[in-house]
């Protein structure tokens, strides 16, 4: 039986054969005055005479999975582990690599400076074999973290020291999986693919360390479905995939095809990609030409043992199929970059997904902050650019909160987002004031069918858009015909297990009340003809926030008659769909 937490691949769309999980026991130390650094904490002999302490990675240290539950502010933090290497996995190229560190990250091997990296959202890796020897090796990371600064991208972690309303406990230091691969001299370094379904082909390109030859061979089902070569160029190779036969990606049928990838007959890389067009019209989002109703869930991606971290693989596949079983065909992935493995799932379940930005604090609403926050956004969607269940980028989130409000920084982050990839539609900043955006996107947590019906009602002018009256900046927002999309709503609180629950509106009177408020408000935006889609808060209780659809611990919260109206909600028709 496997004892290593977390010990399945973490990058499905990039595995090679030859790597080690580096999860389980590290040491950790506290690092509250952040001296470390000044104290040499990285020397072996300096870090053994510290209070060296047993830690459970990948679980950040304020969860009850990591073994240490510390929930009060780190300013910084250390870890330490031991790794021995054969001598056939010395002698080549050896590459760390981090899924996430919460926020900056300084790496020593065998006390010599490796690098570091800033982003806690966004993987790095370190090329390390010029450190290592055969035998034992000693891998020592400082994490340095303050999300109260105002210079990071924090997403929902609460800056105060209790979780309150929609913030929630803190990640600090490492909280995705730690591996090591042994690649050769020349080998991938990276891979983008974009399908392109009217040539039934796909662009695959690749940067590479050197080489001279790249092949690409793609399978479905095991069904060998086409294979093209390319010559590297200056550290590059693209190629054009023409494959046989055409199976396109669907919500709820997630058809993949595996793809292999061979550097010189050395380096093999195995992946995959599905083959599906996203467009906007005017009146919504169409995958595969048909308009698609967004029946999206807010998913939130928070544990009550693992907080930012999924105990189990099998708790990100569940929360999705949670998710479609109440016949939501979809989520925002929200204000947390989400683990490659949970995109994994929604490649392979067919579920849509909208990728997002950490939240961003009120200082980069300046311009002279956007070095600290522009390169952890451009390398989220460099990550993540190969699935296709990702339909959308947001890069911010209700900006309007905000007491500074640069339009110009919005559109930067626009812009830069369609540079990066124009193949999707971006939105500005959800729910707050559109400048430039593929979607004019709101959040309306009216509670009343009735007033929402009404406050969409003058929208049958198509020159017409609602903006929730709590929305207060939203009168400098530009509308120039895009689709109109309830991007957050509902939110009902039902607090039947705390006194403090959180929620938005009022406690319905009976669980019959609560199914009744929910047909009427999903029943009108489905209605509408100006309505593209609606994401509802949301999946699960977090915390003291009590408006989910599930308990924290996904278990059900209301009796089974609830479900089976949501579900049949949630699966009514829409106008957009039955023009």
């Amino acid at each position: 039986m496997c004892t290593i937490p977390r010990s399945e691949h973490p990058r499905p769309q990039f595995v090679r054969k030859n790597w080690m999980n580096l999860n389980g026991q590290w040491e950790f130390q506290f690092d509250f005055g952040n001296s470390g650094v000044e104290r040499h904490l990285y020397r072996n002999e300096i870090f053994s005479t510290g209070d060296v302490r047993s830690i459970t990675v990948p679980f950040c240290p304020e969860s009850r999975l990591s073994g240490i539950g510390y929930t009060d502010f780190m300013n910084a933090v250390w870890y330490r582990r031991r790794v021995s290497l054969s001598s056939e996995q010395a002698a080549g190229r050896v590459l760390l690599h981090f899924g996430a560190v919460d926020y900056h990250a300084v790496v020593w091997i065998n006390e010599q400076k490796a690098g570091e990296h800033r982003g806690g959202y966004t993987p790095f890796t370190l090329d390390i074999s010029q450190l290592i020897a055969e035998g034992e090796n000693i891998i020592t990371v400082y994490a340095e973290d303050d999300n109260r600064s105002g210079k990071q991208p924090y997403g929902k972690q609460c800056p105060r020291y209790e979780s309150s309303k929609c913030d929630y406990t803190r990640t600090t230091g490492i909280w995705q999986t730690v591996w090591l691969e042994f690649v050769p001299v020349d080998y991938i370094q990276y891979v983008r693919i974009t399908p392109m379904v009217a040539q039934s082909a796909a662009l695959v390109e690749c940067e590479v360390s050197g080489g001279t030859q790249l092949h690409a061979q793609a399978f479905y089902q095991g069904k060998p479905m086409g294979d093209a070569v390319a010559k590297v160029d200056v550290g590059r190779a693209s190629l054009i995939l023409p494959l046989q036969e055409l199976h396109l990606w669907e919500v709820g049928d997630g058809k993949l095809y595996d793809l292999v990838l061979t550097l010189d007959g050395k380096d093999i890389l195995n992946s995959y990609f599905g083959m599906r067009t996203v467009e906007v019209k005017k009146d919504g989002l169409y995958l595969n030409g048909r308009p698609l109703f967004m029946r999206t869930v807010l998913d939130q991606g928070f544990y009550p043992d693992g907080v930012y971290t999924a105990p189990t693989d099998d708790d990100l596949r569940g929360d999705i199929e949670l998710a479609m079983d109440l016949g939501f065909n979809g989520a925002r992935f929200h204000q947390k970059v989400f683990e490659e493995r949970s995109l994994y799932w929604a490649d392979r379940l067919g579920y849509i997904v909208w990728g997002e930005s950490p939240m961003l604090s009120p200082a980069p609403m300046e311009l002279k902050q956007l070095h600290n926050f522009l390169p952890d956004w451009m390398e989220s969607i460099r990550r993540d650019y190969s699935h296709p269940c990702i339909i959308g980028w947001c890069p911010d989130n209700e900006v309007y909160w905000t007491e500074k409000l640069e339009p110009e920084l919005q559109k930067m982050y626009y812009r830069v987002t369609k540079t990066l990839d124009p193949t999707r539609p971006c939105i500005d900043s959800s729910g707050g004031p559109h400048f430039e955006t593929d979607f004019y996107d709101v959040h309306e947590y009216t509670q009343s069918p009735e007033v929402l019906q009404e406050r969409l009602a003058p929208m049958e002018d198509p020159a017409v858009v609602h903006n929730p009256i709590y929305s207060k900046h939203c009168e400098k927002s530009v509308y120039s015909g895009q689709p109109y999309w309830i991007s957050e709503c509902g939110g009902t609180v039902w607090a039947a297990d705390r006194s403090d629950g959180w929620g938005y509106g009022s406690t319905p009177k009976s669980e019959a009340d609560f199914a009744g408020r929910y047909e009427g408000l999903i029943g009108t935006m489905l209605a509408n003809v100006r309505v593209c889609g609606f994401c509802y808060t949301q999946l699960t209780d977090i915390e003291q926030e009590q408006n989910g659809l599930y308990k924290f611990d996904r278990t059900r919260k209301f009796a089974d008659d609830v479900y089976d109206r949501i579900r049949r909600a949630n699966q009514g028709a829409s106008a957009i769909e039955d023009r």
